[in-house]
């Protein structure tokens, strides 16, 4: 039996839309007295047996970079487990320890450390963009970066550093797939519409995306907004880079005061608390 800590979200039904620790968010939701509906929009699959990624890492090995990119603290662990696991993580450690770390959020970096290392740089913004200005104004002309990247591997980053003279080593550690149970993220976002949800939780960009995308397909965005501005409805981001999805669709957010899930839910938590 869970444990309460409060009953600030008793008689609450609250959508999670998260891939990646959905149970752990659950729970914590639970022990505030939430009904939890999981509904991911998409999933995680790993590349950990990648040939490519093996590749890029020997090459890395081999000539260390003077410079590297962690978008990721999932990208980051499942990068090294890899290396592990084909016998290259103490050399990739090394490797990469000698190079200029620059990690994009402290989820990002929390993973750098958690791997004895250390970042240069902690993009405040959480965002692939504020990395970019940072490396450009330090020069990348002539230097090698490798880049971890997120799961759509869409963050213009490689671009823009090879238009700048740099040669990058591209790393992609695990990609977004199809939501593991489609049909219960169709039952959520027409529950959040037809008024059966109180809140729908948020962590990363891609997946608030793709659950506004199904929404849109089920017919029911429309209410959901509606009932958002109404206030009935409360869509609570993890972050300033995944509320940017939601206020692209015209949808008023609540975040979370600092970028970690536990944050979130105190942020979810006290929300409600003030309502009773």
């Amino acid at each position: 039996m869970t444990t309460l800590l409060s009953d600030a979200l008793a008689g609450r039904t609250v959508i999670t839309a998260v891939d990646r620790r959905s149970e752990e968010l659950a729970a914590a939701l639970e022990r505030h007295g939430a009904r939890v509906v999981p509904a991911a929009a998409m999933s995680t699959i790993p590349h950990v047996d990648d040939d490519t990624l093996l590749e890029r890492t020997r090459s890395l090995v081999a000539a260390p970079p003077d410079a590297t990119v962690v978008l990721t603290g999932v990208g980051m662990r499942g990068w090294l487990e890899a290396a592990d696991a084909a016998g290259l993580g103490e050399d990739l450690r090394a490797a990469l320890g000698a190079s200029r770390i620059h990690s994009r959020g402290t989820k990002a970096h929390g993973a750098v450390r958690g791997a004895g290392l250390d970042s240069v740089y902690v993009a405040a913004s959480e965002t692939a963009a504020e990395l970019g200005e940072e490396l450009l104004r330090t020069g990348v002309d002539g230097l090698r970066i490798a880049v971890q990247h997120h799961g759509s591997g869409d963050d213009g980053l490689d671009e823009l550093l090879t238009a700048h003279g740099a040669e990058v080593i591209s790393l992609t550690v695990y990609r977004w797939g199809p939501p593991s149970d489609p049909a219960a993220l169709t039952r959520a976002v027409e529950l959040a519409g037809a008024g059966g949800a109180d809140a729908v939780l948020f962590t990363s960009a891609p997946g608030a995306t793709g659950w506004l995308d199904a929404a849109a397909r089920a017919g029911t965005l429309d209410a959901v907004r509606e009932r958002a501005r109404a206030g009935a409805l409360v869509l609570a981001s993890v972050g300033p880079v995944t509320s940017a999805a939601l206020t692209a669709r015209d949808l008023p957010v609540l975040e979370a005061e600092r970028a970690r899930t536990g944050s979130l839910v105190r942020t979810v938590v006290q929300h409600f608390a003030a309502l009773s």
